[in-house]
């Protein structure tokens, strides 16, 4: 898969994650079948400006500082599930079934 592809895969996957859901790094990689976390976030850097960026977290919930204000301010909106400033990942994962994926 070229680099264009794994893009294009990513964003695909990111545009279909419901509102007030989120999916990791990881498991956008894992998804995918190729990369990894750090794959998927330099397409979220270089890309993820037209997409529901907000909804692609670290494993732990957070996501960079510079990003975090915004994010909270969206997660609020589409009520995502939070717990001391981060999401929290267990709630608010997409589960295979709604993620269509």
């Amino acid at each position: 898969m070229a680099s264009e592809e794994f893009a294009a895969a990513v964003l695909r996957i990111v545009e279909a994650i419901p509102p007030g859901h989120v999916m990791t790094y990881g498991l956008i990689a894992e998804e995918i079948g190729r990369g990894g976390p750090r794959q998927v976030g330099g397409v979220m850097a270089r890309d993820g400006h037209g997409v529901p960026w907000w909804r692609v977290v670290r494993a732990d919930g957070s996501l960079p500082a510079h990003l975090v204000l915004d994010a909270q301010r969206e997660w609020q909106r589409e009520g995502t599930p939070v717990k001391r400033g981060r999401v929290d990942v267990v709630r608010a994962v997409v589960p295979p079934d709604v993620s269509g994926l």
